[in-house]
Formats: structure tokens, C-alpha cells, sequence
């Protein structure tokens, strides 16, 4: 019988140690390293178990598998690719949920400390030569202490996010319908009932929430008439849970003084973006009260480890036709 092959399909294309250390006598991993789903075509169709990465994955590609036995995403979300179809398939569709959590979480108050300290503005202005070197460059910031931190989504990120807020004496609610009671109580949180609720009451709004038909555009024009004037927003989930094209007005009117994003709905964006367009402006006030990191909350040399490792042990488990925890199709 032939050895099982597990395909990589995209981003690692090294040695493949991690990979090879979990799979070592049991399968044979062979890295693709392909930037689009169609040059897939001819080198998948036989895979025993697939990894992927950023790529999507379409009902186009998910039917040409022969004899797949597991696909694994591997990082936490998963929406670029078609669970549904692979469940109709009989093809399990699983993630690596946890192999980022302390990244995202420290990124998030990273974020929020940077905004509301004011630390890129100043740091900008003073490199411009557009400020004195005076603590009066600073402008009028609040101290953290009691100010409420409102979390949509309290999973393993939100939960740690909502620990770390804790620790700078923060009060935190969270808005998550999907969370059994009582975790408010375990962890001394405030869980509110209706998003708007927490908008309401958020001087910070940090997303950490999937994407889903639900959540997607959620956070709109709307939505941020609904925070407290001046208050902050930080999105380190997923990006099209933000209608990123109100944020330069409400930067500009004052509504929002300051948002972080990790995450965009497109990855590069456009550079006719209106968010783009306007944090490039020097004449815009987003241009220093916008904060944009790469989509790289989660990384760190530990955590892309760990997530090639536990994809690994995944597969490993789906060879071996053992229970595998994190299925979610």
C-alpha cells in the first residue's frame, strides 16, 4: 500500500521539519507552495490529507479530491475555505484554534495602549518636525483605570484580551450570544445582551469575533454613531467584520479617536482605498490616528511552531482514524 501524502499547499516551502518530525514513518509531506488556488490543478487530486494557509479553498478544488481523509487550516479562522462542500463530501474541515491566542491578545492591548496613550501620533509628529519636544504634544489622554473595554467575542483570544485589560484596572463587557452563561462571573466580566448595548458603554471596542454571515459589515456607520464620542476601535479578528470605508469620517469628525486594524477585508489593500487613501494623508487626521500592522498579530517565531506542529499532529490523527477535537464542518 502506497505511503498516505500530505500536500501543503501554500506559504511553507522550507525544509519542513516540524511537519516531518510529527509524520515521520506515517506520511509523506510535500510542500506546493502555490500563491493561487488554480495551480493546484494536477498536483492535489490524490492527497491523503491537505494544509493550508492563506489560500483559498473552493468547491472547484475540494471536488477534485480523490481520497482526502482531512483538510486542515492552519491558523484560526477559516472561512477562506468551503467547509460546507467538504462536509458534503465527507471530508472533515478542522483549525488550529489555539496556537495564537497570547500573540493576538498581547497585539490587541498593544494596540490599545499605543491609541490611547497617543504614542503614534506624537512619535509622527515629532519625526515631522511639527511638534516641541513637550509633554503638551501629548493632547488630552485618559487614564485607563475604569474605563470600560468592550470585547464582541469572548473565546480563547477575547478571554485573554479581557484578562490582560483586567490587569490595567480596566472594567470589561463583553457581547457573545454564542457563550454559555456564567463565564462572566468566573472571570469578573459584565455580559450584555445586544451589540448595541455594548457599543454604547465601549471607550474601547475590540473585535475578536469570526467571520460569518452574521458578523460580516457589522461594525458600520451605525454601529460607531453608537460609541461615546472619542472613544477607540481595534480589530485584530477578521477584517470585513469592518466597514472600513466609514472609518476616515468618523476619524475626522471626531467620533473615533483612534482605531487599530490588523486586519482588512482585502489583503494588500487597494491604494484607491478610501481607509488607505486617507491614512497616507498627511492633511487627514487619520494619518495619525489610524494604526495598520500587516495582519500579523499572531505571529511570533513560537506560534508559527506551534502551528505547524499541531496542524502536523492533526493530520497525524486523521491517518491514524483518530478523534480529531477540531473539526468545525
Amino acid at each position: 500500500m502506497a505511503e498516505p501524502r500530505v500536500v501543503i499547499t501554500d506559504l511553507i516551502a522550507d525544509e519542513l521539519a516540524p511537519e516531518r518530525e510529527v509524520l515521520d514513518g506515517v506520511a509523506r509531506v510535500e510542500a506546493l507552495d502555490v500563491s493561487r488556488e488554480e495551480d493546484l490543478i494536477g498536483r492535489i487530486e490524490d492527497a491523503d490529507a491537505v494544509m493550508v494557509y492563506v489560500l483559498q479553498l473552493t468547491r472547484r478544488t475540494i471536488e477534485r479530491l480523490e481520497r482526502c481523509r482531512l483538510i486542515v487550516r492552519c491558523g484560526v479562522g477559516y472561512d477562506s475555505i468551503d467547509g460546507a462542500f467538504a462536509r458534503q463530501r465527507g471530508i472533515p474541515l478542522a483549525h488550529v484554534p489555539d496556537y495564537c491566542t497570547e500573540e493576538v491578545a498581547d497585539s490587541a492591548l498593544a494596540m490599545m495602549l499605543a491609541l490611547t496613550r497617543g504614542l503614534p501620533s506624537q512619535s509622527s509628529r515629532l519625526q515631522a518636525s511639527e511638534a516641541e519636544w513637550s509633554f503638551r504634544e501629548a493632547g488630552s489622554l485618559r487614564r485607563l483605570r475604569g474605563r470600560v473595554l468592550g470585547l464582541v467575542g469572548l473565546g480563547r483570544i477575547g478571554t485573554a484580551t479581557a484578562l490582560r485589560a483586567r490587569a490595567f484596572g480596566m472594567e470589561v463587557a463583553y457581547y457573545d450570544p454564542y457563550k454559555p452563561l456564567g463565564f462572566d462571573k468566573a472571570l469578573g466580566l459584565r455580559r450584555v445582551d445586544t451589540l448595541e448595548e455594548l457599543v454604547r458603554s465601549s471607550w474601547i471596542l475590540s473585535l475578536h469575533c469570526p467571520l460569518t454571515p452574521e458578523t460580516r459589515g457589522m461594525i458600520d456607520a451605525r454601529t460607531l454613531s453608537l460609541l461615546p464620542r472619542g472613544a477607540y476601535l481595534v480589530n485584530t479578528a477578521r477584517g470585513a467584520v469592518v466597514d472600513t470605508t466609514v472609518i476616515p469620517a468618523a476619524v475626522e469628525s471626531g467620533q473615533l479617536a483612534g482605531v487599530a486594524l490588523d486586519v482588512l477585508e482585502h489583503e494588500p489593500p487597494a491604494e484607491n482605498d478610501p481607509l488607505i487613501r486617507a491614512w497616507r494623508d498627511p492633511r487627514h487626521p487619520a494619518h495619525r490616528r489610524v494604526l495598520l500592522t500587516p495582519h500579523s498579530a499572531f505571529y511570533s517565531k513560537e506560534s508559527r511552531q506551534e502551528a505547524r506542529t499541531k496542524a502536523a499532529l492533526t493530520c497525524r490523527r486523521a491517518l491514524a482514524g483518530e478523534p480529531i477535537a477540531s473539526i468545525v464542518n
